[in-house]
């Protein structure tokens, strides 16, 4: 499973207003939720909660891959959301979080989920994507580059 499977030029937030974690985490399930119909809005915030409390999702490098598996969900979704300030995100380096995919799966997709994770991540090791995911300035374009960049570097 790639990146450019899951994700949706619709599913791009540019400005993130949170400041800390719990509140980004509602932040992005909130819009998602009024994206995707089946998705419970609880129940998605609870399950990235829970994952969350096993260890951060925040990787460092200002990137943070929260993740959750859920009942009410068939498919994996996958949101992409930036704040220009950062978040206060216990990141692994301690440093604020910027950019941010948020990922919602199906309890019994851990092949795929996995698999999208090692995509998300490789794809983010690049400080050129990263600094190019900061500096573009619609969804059309961020879009652009993440499905460019996935066909590129991502798994196939």
């Amino acid at each position: 499973m790639r990146l450019a499977d899951v994700l949706r030029k619709e599913h791009i937030m540019l400005n993130l207003k949170s400041k800390e974690k719990k509140e980004l985490l509602g932040e992005m399930v909130t819009f998602l939720c009024e994206n995707i119909e089946e998705l419970d809005r609880d129940e998605a915030y609870a399950a990235l909660l829970k994952r969350e409390a096993l260890g951060t999702t925040g990787i460092g490098h200002g990137v943070a891959i929260p993740h959750g598996k859920l009942k009410c969900v068939d498919r994996v979704t996958v949101c992409f959301g930036r704040s220009n300030n950062g978040v206060e995100y216990d990141s692994m380096d301690s440093q604020p979080v910027h950019l941010f995919f948020l990922i919602v799966a199906p309890e019994n997709s851990a092949a795929a989920h996995l698999k999208l994770l090692a995509s998300i991540s490789r794809l983010l090791k690049s400080t050129d994507f990263r600094e190019k995911l900061m500096s573009l300035e619609s969804s059309t374009e961020i879009f652009r580059l993440i499905m460019e960049s996935d066909i590129q570097y991502g798994f196939h």
